[in-house]
């Protein structure tokens, strides 16, 4: 049986590719021995990765701004093609090519059945929700690899109708595991609809998926704010408006110059909980973007809150901030009865949804967010250029199976 080359967490700052075990159908022992459940899994199905992308989420743990240990395996992105399944698998076979949600589910408790597939309460005894290779989330081995075990086959794949279509479209449909769900979620719960006014807080991959997402919904003017000149040029190549959080004007008076008010119907934070204070050079102020959209949000707005915030962050500001406990000014979003919506994204909710768009042509994630391929064994450069900034969302090819 061949070895499964994986991405890992050597320490902040480092990543490298190791060697570990082929995956087997079996549950991890964290599970198992939390949960009380048997280690066999013929629910499950092994999976030969054809893309798996670097999300800002990762980056977080590679930072060393979580908990995670050295050794932690990494990526919860996945979109690969079944190799074998185990023996209760009914519906997808060898050689469908499906997404991944990265939400680990059962599709059997109280909140899969309400389709609450990210709290999960069967796939990790330490709390509600799992993912793939992340921290506290169960101890479930990382997809930025060769191949991956997918517990509970027939309710977390989503198989592709049509292999030679799914690897035509591949940069768009790799996007379904994570980023393209989490930005129109997070857009969705902000109540973005026709002639909406929206604002999304930063540039990067998860932002970018918010700001087409809102495009798609049919926001009128849809602004995005960031620090990073290339990635506000990105914004713009598709359509939005941004503001430059580097210069020390007011946000709201930026706002109202671009759509005649200082308020927007629409507001989402997609940069969490490393969040930086306003103008050149500012430093981290982890409540800067919730208090920035609750003053910029009209009232009686809903605000979708993608960006992530934990409650374990080594390197936080202060004793607060180390166990996620913020200044937010909680009393402004209560006076302007503003509605909040946090969490991790339900991916399949909406991935199914999202897919029929990227097939027919009216969503083109790919180019917003900028894909750009890259080898499993890039997977350290492409980590230290995100980390840099960089206007891109890196695609690893582990198979050399997306076409040029």
């Amino acid at each position: 049986m061949p070895g499964n080359r994986v991405v890992v967490y050597k320490g902040p700052g480092t990543v490298g590719v190791e060697t570990i075990d082929y995956p087997k159908l079996e549950l991890p022992d964290d599970v198992v021995n939390g949960l009380g459940v048997p280690k066999k899994a013929p629910h499950a199905a092994i999976l030969k990765l054809v893309s798996t992308n670097i999300c800002g989420s990762d980056q977080h743990m590679v930072r060393g701004r979580t908990t995670a240990p050295v050794g932690q395996s990494l990526g919860h992105e996945i979109t690969g093609e079944v190799v074998e399944t185990g023996e209760d698998v009914l519906f997808v076979k060898p050689g469908d090519i499906c997404s991944v949600p990265f939400n680990i589910a059962c599709g059997r408790c109280r909140m899969c059945n309400e389709g609450k597939t990210g709290i999960c309460l069967n796939v990790n005894p330490a709390r509600p929700g799992a993912a793939y290779g992340y921290v506290d989330m169960g101890g479930w081995i990382g997809g930025q690899a060769e191949y991956v075990m997918v517990p509970f086959a027939d309710f977390n794949l989503l198989r592709f109708p049509d292999r030679d279509q799914a690897l035509e479209k591949i940069l768009d449909l790799t996007m379904l595991s994570d980023i393209f769900p989490t930005g129109y979620h997070g857009a969705y719960t902000a109540g973005v609809t026709t002639g909406s006014t929206v604002y999304v807080a930063g540039a990067g991959p998860v932002g970018l998926a918010a700001a087409h997402a809102a495009q798609l919904l049919g926001a009128s003017a849809v602004i995005v704010g960031d620090m990073i000149p290339e990635r506000l040029a990105q914004a713009r190549s598709f359509g939005c408006e941004t503001v430059d959080l580097r210069e020390s004007a007011e946000l709201a008076d930026m706002i109202e110059q671009i759509v005649g008010e200082p308020v927007v119907d629409a507001a989402v934070d997609a940069v969490g909980f490393e969040a930086r204070g306003h103008g050149d050079g500012a430093a981290e102020q982890p409540a800067t973007v919730l208090n920035d959209v609750m003053t910029i949000a009209r009232a009686g707005a809903s605000l979708g809150i993608p960006g992530l915030y934990v409650t374990g962050d080594p390197g936080g500001v202060d004793e607060h901030a180390k166990i996620g406990q913020l200044g937010v000014r909680i009393g402004l979003g209560w006076a302007k009865s503003h509605s909040f919506t946090t969490g991790q994204c339900p991916v399949k909710k909406y991935n199914r949804q999202l897919m029929n768009l990227i097939l027919s042509g009216k969503a083109q994630i790919a180019k917003a967010v900028n894909a750009t391929v890259i080898t499993l064994d890039d997977a350290p450069r492409g980590y230290a250029e995100f980390d840099g900034g960089a206007a891109k969302k890196y695609v690893i090819d582990p198979h050399r199976m997306v076409a040029a």
